[in-house]
């Protein structure tokens, strides 16, 4: 009967008890998505917390014993759960010292006979108190004597110092709690009414089914319920929770189809080109301009570098140096085009026209850009209507004295950039002067991992004080491609002290590979230029700037004046620009004068607080010291998933289908046989189509990259596998160059100083030793002397004794 009774309630209870189990299951999975959650805003909170300069308890100066039980000095600020040692106040990655974590640590008054209040720091199980990085994610602390591995002791100036730095451990020892989240949530209603509705429906079920369940039937009746997941370690769990994380983020992927916020820009709708030939390089001085001539030229002499010198405003072009830069982009479609051609010798010319086109844009006669001031800047790009791409313009002034700009163009869609820094300087020679533009641009194909190396021409200024004022290009230039060995070298020619007019602006050059020269380039870099080809001796027409090439130059935009910063170029010189259009120098000269007074106190500024300028939009690279856009996407273009190059923020940036890492290398054979080469990253891939579910980079943390090598480790895998194996691990533990460089910095800062050290040893020793050979020199110089009086008077003595 009760057998019987229990299989009538079965079909009852059935459907509660499985809508039960995808209750229980939902509601896990809720609470493991909140757990998750919570363990990232935990790390956030801490992240910030370390990043946050404002977030600071207190922080000065105390001695800390080492374990050699001699006294450093160190700046230690303390932070909410955290106390951070420095070596100075500037608080830089190389004068890190270490990281103490508070949550586990204790406090307590130390006695001392020594002046100041002493208090100790400790582990109460004598484990280690050190965090493993820094707050920027330093591995290698500052080169101080060893310090304690499980507790600090520390001594202020003053009992009162003490006791408000023993208060404020005590704060932050308090406020590490803070950082601590709940896993209490609330639960589901859904699923509190589910559990409720089963509990009221099946109560005669439960009660007769307890009754005769034995232990092997407890086992099945638990099956399915999730309750065996508690079973599995933290790395089988964090695995888990990657894979979650990783299909939930290409969802998110897919529903976020927001374009991104990017700078406004508008068209530059005037553009000014200049005459062709030297008619606009020449210009005739008025007579009270010529005494600010001479009144320059008594200020200098033949030789002497013109980069601290005022010139007069009367020359200036109403626009800044960075400006002048960006007249060479104007034809970058030509770039467009040299990035699909599969012959080497057709790249390098398409690059050589690319370069030419660039100089025939002149300003109306004999005018100089403003020099920039340090930190101004400059951004711009040009839309390609045959490609529907942009190329982006950014440009800094990094440094005054010397006068450094830099500067960063690209367009990934496209495929190619370019990078340089120019040191402008100026030499004067009586009758002329010369503007020299030092410095190499580096243009870069992508998809092709070509680098080509550019250099610039001087600009030559004569009859400062006799003649008419001319302006010419010259000097020789090279552009050259270090892995094909294609390369061109072209001779600005100036004009010779005979005046012909068919030679102004004459420039020759020369295509080689190797040693071979391939062709000829001759002509005028205003107008036509013909190449001749050396096997053939054909000669056609390679590049001129007639009226149809013009009218196919690409339209700039730039930022919106009042959308500007206020070190952007065309605000910061706006009244100084205004001044010159109108004509009127006096006001010119005097905005002009505000600038420059501005910067020149900011300067002594910097200097009496001891500080470096750091330049906003560009780093040196530690291995070229070249300076380098911080920013850099040097991936070639994925049409898959890259959909818009944009820039925001002074930040270029690519919007795409799924996050991908930014790639600062400009080979890119290693992206081509080792797609799985970044540390730390796991591509996931899905049987499907791009347009479905494309490639999805996901963030791995080092424990569940260890499990999924161990599970290879564990499994008898293929041969293929063991390969793909070893790939995935060894990035893992293989330091980058970079790393290593600033790992070593310190190091290396120490060994400057040591040898520093001993060089002012070794010339007081040689000062030493040259002070003893002169004594040594004068006791021997005396000697002679004395032996001869002594002779002397021996002689006298004995003259006496005989008489």
């Amino acid at each position: 009967m009760m057998k019987s009774e229990s299989k009538l309630f079965s079909p009852a209870g059935t459907p509660d008890k499985n809508s039960a189990k995808l209750s229980k299951r939902e509601s896990l999975k809720v609470q493991k998505k909140n757990y998750r959650s919570q363990k990232k805003q935990a790390a956030k909170e801490l992240q910030s917390t370390l990043s946050d300069s404002s977030v600071v308890v207190l922080a000065d100066w105390l001695k800390v014993r080492g374990t050699l039980k001699s006294w450093t000095k160190l700046w230690c600020v303390l932070k909410p759960g955290l106390l951070v040692l420095y070596k100075s106040e500037k608080q830089k990655s190389s004068h890190w010292v270490g990281t103490v974590l508070l949550n586990t640590c204790r406090i307590i008054e130390r006695p001392s006979k020594k002046d100041g209040f002493c208090f100790k720091l400790f582990h109460p199980l004598d484990q280690s108190i050190w965090a493993t990085k820094g707050p920027k994610g330093e591995t290698i602390g500052g080169i101080v004597q060893p310090l304690p591995y499980s507790y600090l002791i520390f001594r202020a100036m003053s009992e009162s110092s003490g006791k408000c730095w023993m208060d404020a451990l005590d704060l932050a020892l308090r406020c590490t709690s803070l950082l601590v989240r709940s896993m209490k949530k609330d639960v589901e209603p859904a699923i509190t009414s589910d559990l409720s509705h089963e509990a009221i429906l099946s109560p005669v079920f439960t009660a007769h089914h307890s009754e005769h369940m034995n232990e092997s039937d407890c086992e099945k009746h638990f099956e399915g319920q999730g309750l065996d997941e508690d079973s599995k370690t933290d790395r089988e769990e964090m695995k888990t929770d990657s894979e979650t994380e990783s299909e939930e983020e290409e969802v998110k992927v897919f529903e976020d189809n927001t374009p991104p916020t990017e700078t406004k820009y508008i068209e530059n709708a005037r553009e000014e080109l200049g005459q062709q030939g030297d008619s606009s390089q020449t210009e005739e001085v008025d007579e009270e301009n010529k005494g600010l001539i001479w009144m320059l030229v008594k200020q200098v002499r033949p030789g002497m570098d013109l980069s601290k010198v005022v010139l007069p405003t009367f020359i200036l072009e109403p626009r800044s140096f960075l400006d002048k830069l960006s007249d060479y982009y104007y034809h970058s479609d030509i770039l467009s085009e040299a990035v699909i051609l599969d012959d080497p010798y057709s790249r390098l010319k398409a690059v050589v026209k690319w370069y030419l086109s660039g100089f025939y844009k002149k300003p109306k006669g004999l005018k100089k850009p403003y020099n920039p001031i340090i930190g101004e800047t400059f951004r711009c790009f040009w839309k390609h209507p045959k490609t529907n791409s942009r190329t982006f313009y950014l440009a800094e002034q990094i440094s005054h004295h010397p006068p450094v700009s830099a500067f960063h163009i690209t367009n990934r869609q496209d495929g190619f950039n370019i990078s340089g820094s120019i040191l402008a300087k100026s030499k004067f020679y009586g009758n002329s002067l010369s503007a020299i533009l030092d410095g190499t641009a580096k243009l870069t194909f992508l998809k092709r991992g070509e680098d080509y190396l550019i250099t610039m021409p001087y600009a030559h200024c004569k009859g400062i004080l006799i003649g008419t004022l001319t302006m010419e290009m010259g000097g020789k230039v090279s552009i050259s491609c270090p892995k094909t060995s294609y390369r061109a070298e072209v001779e600005f020619k100036l004009k010779p002290f005979l005046n012909m007019g068919e030679a102004s602006n004459k420039i020759i050059g020369k295509l080689k590979v190797g040693s071979d020269t391939l062709a000829t380039l001759e002509g005028h870099w205003d107008q036509e230029i013909y190449i001749r080809d050396r096997a053939t001796g054909e000669s056609h027409l390679f590049w001129s700037p007639t009226s149809e090439v013009k009218s196919q130059r690409l339209k700039r935009y730039t930022v919106p004046i009042d959308h500007q910063e206020e070190m952007e170029s065309e605000r910061l010189w706006k009244n100084v620009s205004d001044a010159v259009v109108s004509s009127d120098m006096h006001a010119a000269t005097q905005e002009k004068y505000i600038l420059e007074e501005r910067q020149r106190n900011e300067a002594k500024e910097r200097k009496a607080k001891m500080l470096e300028w750091v330049p906003r939009l560009f780093e040196r690279d530690p291995l070229t010291g070249d300076w380098v856009y911080k920013f850099v996407d040097m991936r070639p273009w994925d049409p898959s998933n890259d959909l818009l190059q944009y820039e925001q923020g002074y930040r270029i940036q690519t919007w795409t289908r799924h996050r991908t890492p930014v790639v600062r290398t400009c080979s890119i054979t290693s992206l081509e046989q080792k797609p799985d080469t970044y540390p730390g990253r796991k591509i996931v891939s899905r049987n499907c189509s791009l347009k479905a579910k494309p490639l999805h980079v996901v963030e791995e943390s080092e424990s569940s990259a260890a499990e999924v090598e161990n599970s290879r480790l564990d499994s008898d895998s293929s041969e293929p596998s063991k390969g793909r194996r070893v790939q995935k691990s060894s990035p893992r533990v293989r330091l980058t160059e970079e790393a290593l460089v600033k790992a070593l910095l310190p190091l290396t800062k120490l060994q400057e100083e040591t040898n520093q050290s001993l060089r002012t040893i070794q010339t007081r020793l040689n000062a030493l030793s040259s002070r003893l050979e002169d004594q040594q020199q004068g006791s021997m110089s005396s000697w002679p002397l004395f032996v001869l009086i002594a002779a002397f008077v021996m002689q006298v003595f004995v003259q006496w004794l005989f008489r």
